[in-house]
């Protein structure tokens, strides 16, 4: 697998590729912002967004390829944060399709977000998410330090209310 940052217009020419593992991982009740019933129009419209985001200069989108060159996971950086916290990026949507998890893609991406986040002069990194879930065992696993919890703060796609697990990391 190889990993490489996409600029507005590779995340349009891969738009499709990114709405497929985005549906993938909210159908199968990842939290990620979206509830159920997911559409293809709510996929495409969120990667339209992160493109204009990326071209404006907020954030970097990472994404996984498998040997086939099939786009199989993505993650963001979002450096776009208030004048008092340059040093400072928010970590969000790592997604990796389930076709393809527990082969390293999550933490090849992870690393190499983090490897972007310290070209780019940062120095704390910041995330959520939900409590008790497999993505929350997996950033611990990557050396992430849990800060704490905060009840009733989301919705799974199902709708079930849960709580969300914040979680920072020193580079």
């Amino acid at each position: 697998m190889h990993i490489t940052s996409l600029t507005r217009d590779g995340i349009l020419s891969h738009i499709d590729a990114l709405s497929a593992v985005l549906d993938n991982c909210v159908r199968g009740g990842a939290s990620v912002s979206f509830m159920l019933p997911f559409t293809p129009e709510k996929a495409r419209a969120f990667w339209l967004g992160v493109a204009e985001s990326v071209g404006r200069g907020e954030r970097t989108v990472l994404a996984c390829f498998d040997e086939q060159n099939a786009l199989i996971g993505t993650v963001q950086l979002i450096t776009d944060q208030p004048e008092n916290q340059p040093h400072r990026a928010d970590v969000a949507k790592l997604l990796v399709h389930d076709k393809a998890r527990r082969q390293g893609a999550a933490m090849a991406l992870m690393e190499a977000l983090e490897a972007q986040a310290r070209e780019q002069g940062k120095s704390v990194l910041m995330l959520d998410t939900a409590t008790g879930s497999g993505a929350e065992t997996f950033y611990q696993r990557a050396g992430w330090q849990k800060a704490g919890e905060i009840p009733r703060y989301a919705l799974m796609p199902d709708g079930e209310m849960i709580a969300t697990s914040l979680f920072y990391k020193f580079l």
